[in-house]
């Protein structure tokens, strides 16, 4: 692993995460290139937000879920290619249901050179302590549609509070939020903003 890149649950303590990309539940409908195993990489920086984090989301009854961190650009690359391939229907309806696959990149939901592959920026979501049970959030990661943007309509009440509490904790931490995804913050200071890395996630 690069220097400064970590296990992002090795430094920030009760941390959970379930990285999507490294299983077969994501949009791809398998694992996808440079995830060779079920963990969340990060920056150090990343990781010193993170844990302040994961102290106020812990102030509200809430932990922090992982979804993903660093990202190979290799892993872009796959995304790139399976855009490109005839639609097999498998994985549509759940992360894709009102667009075809190869606009994904033109809408803003994926990216040709991401900010995941900086090693700043993470998906993640809030679970209840009492329960471990995620929070109701109106639709879950990787949902490519409206629904998913910030301010959007046609969730519930709790649905939209449970969203505000997360980018509440993750603004006050120093993230910004990215306005069509509801689970994606990126280091406001983060310490490489304009180099992409490639090293395999092992």
């Amino acid at each position: 692993m690069k220097d400064d890149f970590v296990f992002v649950d090795e430094l920030v303590s009760g941390i959970r995460w379930d990285a999507k990309y490294a299983t077969w539940d994501n949009f791809t409908g398998k694992p996808v290139d440079g995830y060779l195993t079920n963990r969340i990489v990060g920056t150090r920086a990343l990781c010193t937000a993170l844990e302040r984090a994961q102290e106020k989301a812990q102030s509200l009854g809430f932990g922090l879920l992982l979804w993903d961190g660093y990202r190979p650009q290799r892993a872009v690359d796959c995304f790139l290619r399976w855009s490109q391939q005839p639609e097999d229907g498998r994985t549509k309806s759940r992360h894709y249901p009102n667009i075809d696959r190869a606009a994904m990149f033109d809408m803003g939901y994926v990216a040709a050179k991401s900010g995941h592959s900086r090693g700043s920026t993470v998906d993640l979501t809030l679970y209840h302590l009492t329960t471990g049970e995620l929070a109701p959030t109106g639709g879950g990661h990787d949902l490519m549609d409206s629904i998913s943007h910030h301010g959007a309509k046609g969730i519930t009440q709790t649905e939209a509070t449970n969203r505000q509490h997360l980018c509440s904790i993750m603004e006050a931490c120093g993230f910004a939020p990215y306005d069509c995804e509801w689970w994606h913050y990126t280091l406001k200071d983060e310490p490489y903003p304009d180099t992409y890395f490639d090293f395999p996630i092992t």
